[in-house]
């Protein structure tokens, strides 16, 4: 019982030291490294909560999928320290959005988290079925709100990506 509580101080230490990590690094590459780790431990601490099946989905797309997407999209960028991005009045609307977006995912979360009154048995925290049911039962809105932020992140990826047709122009 010892070592499973000791293992998750350890954990969680590793966790909130690669997150801050992500934070502090100053080069991107290294900062995309840090949260693919930041990823991994979390998923170890879904195989502590007997969640395996998040822990798997954590690992293929987050770590798997999304990083190496944003690990790509960091190495085709130009990022001279030079260039300053211009400003868009769509991309300010765009993130203004998403973080109202985001703020409402984490208010309802928090709502719904306050008032738990009766916790699932132990033996189907984790499965598939009990996660799909208190996922489009009880956490729907968040859940679509969540797919409009990731609709949005790729329209904010296809904006930055974009080229300008001036110097398209003169090449």
């Amino acid at each position: 019982m010892m070592t499973i509580e000791l293992l998750k101080y350890i954990l969680g230490g590793m966790t909130i030291a690669s997150a801050l990590l992500v934070i502090l690094s100053k080069h991107p590459v290294r900062s995309v490294l840090y949260l693919v780790l930041t990823f991994f431990m979390i998923s170890g601490h879904y195989i502590l909560l007997n969640a395996q099946f998040l822990a798997i989905v954590n690992i293929i797309v987050y770590a798997g999928a999304i990083m190496v997407l944003f690990l790509f999209v960091l190495m085709l960028l130009n990022l001279n320290e030079k260039e300053n991005p211009r400003k868009n009045d769509y991309i300010s609307l765009i993130s203004v959005l998403s973080g109202g977006a985001l703020f409402l995912v984490i208010l309802s979360v928090l709502k719904e988290g306050l008032h738990l009154q009766e916790l699932p048995q132990m033996s189907s925290v984790g499965l598939v079925e009990e996660l799909g049911n208190l996922l489009f039962t009880k956490y729907v809105l968040p859940f679509e709100i969540s797919s409009i932020l990731f609709l949005s992140a790729m329209v904010g990826a296809l904006l930055l990506a974009r080229k300008d047709k001036k110097t398209n122009e003169h090449l």
